[in-house]
């Protein structure tokens, strides 16, 4: 699945699950609050959260990867040389 396809709501689903588990030390309890922990969330937090996954993800579209540079070169033997 691409950056693409996941919808705000979604990332901020998930990435309140992961920051909720990684917050609690012991794990039967994180497992137990992770599970229903998205459906807790009131809902003026909730479209805070949704809000600024849709940003991040906007930011994630926008921003050039590192990864993959862009290069600006003509293949070969479509260069226009001109003197």
């Amino acid at each position: 699945m691409s950056i693409q396809e996941v919808s705000a709501e979604r990332f901020a689903q998930l990435f309140h699950h992961y920051h909720q588990a990684l917050a609690d030390e012991s794990s039967a309890s994180s497992n137990l609050r992770t599970k229903d922990a998205w459906e807790n969330v009131p809902p003026s937090e909730k479209s805070k959260l949704i809000a600024a996954a849709g940003l991040a993800l906007l930011e994630v579209e926008l921003v050039p990867s590192e990864r993959q540079p862009r290069r600006y070169f003509a293949k070969p033997g479509e260069a226009e040389w001109g003197c």
